[in-house]
């Protein structure tokens, strides 16, 4: 396995609320862990929100005696909303943070997936798969037929989720599994990036026949170029690796 992360605060923002989480090692009873957040909230509030949510998940996960990856995801991103929740009510300039989540593990050629809000996670095979649903208002009415994708894309309200930790006591989590190949890679991201860049070109930079950390830093580059409006957060992932070197 091999995998590069990194965030970016983009050409309109001073403060970053992107935040990842990279580790191809175990994180407590899970192999690897994988995790994207982008925050909102105003002053630095989206700042702590997202990397405070996922020390939260981290550190549940490493006290987890759970061995099922769902499990121990679901009650690891519970735990993070209800801690998010409690902070808020604490101190005052924390009123109204949140934070999206998208997190990956992957055990053997599976990988088990949970998501809240419009961060994503992509698998290029053959062609490049968007595995994650948004949760936000103008996928809700690309779903319902009420608008096209490319109407999506440029609508004044697609900024606007509809699911995220810190919004409610309860919380809603999309969990998907997916079975990778031996070529498989994953794409984990912001709405910095997918909102800059489209699928297409996304999937035609991780089809190069380069490194993670080039493709992974011209991501980050072409949502620049694009205007860079948000944070951009990107994570990269081979599952698997020819580990034997020819001479």
């Amino acid at each position: 396995m091999k995998s590069y992360s990194v965030t970016d605060v983009g050409q309109r923002r001073k403060i970053n609320q992107d935040y990842v989480f990279a580790s191809e090692e175990p994180v407590g009873n899970l192999p690897n862990l994988f995790v994207v957040a982008d925050g909102m909230g105003g002053h630095n509030a989206g700042d702590f929100a997202s990397s405070y949510a996922v020390s939260v998940l981290v550190d549940t996960i490493r006290q987890d005696t759970e061995f099922n990856p769902i499990k121990l995801i679901r009650t690891a991103i519970e735990e993070a909303n209800r801690r998010l929740i409690e902070k808020a009510a604490e101190e005052i300039e924390l009123i109204g943070m949140g934070t999206t989540m998208v997190a990956v593990t992957i055990v053997g050629h599976y990988a088990y997936i949970a998501n809240v809000g419009d961060s994503r996670l992509y698998v290029l095979d053959q062609n490049l798969c968007q595995i994650t649903k948004d949760h936000s208002l103008v996928e809700e009415m690309v779903r319902m037929g009420e608008l096209s994708e490319e109407e999506a894309r440029v609508h004044p309200d697609k900024n606007i989720i509809t699911r995220a930790l810190g919004a409610g006591n309860s919380i809603d989590i999309d969990f998907f599994d997916y079975r990778l190949n031996n070529n498989s890679l994953i794409l984990m991201c912001s709405d910095g990036l997918t909102n800059m860049v489209a699928d297409e070109q996304i999937e035609a930079e991780l089809l190069g026949d380069r490194t993670l950390e080039e493709k992974a830093q011209t991501l980050i580059g072409q949502a620049n170029e694009n205007g860079g409006k948000d944070n951009i957060a990107v994570i990269v992932i081979q599952p698997f690796t020819d580990e034997v070197e020819e001479c």
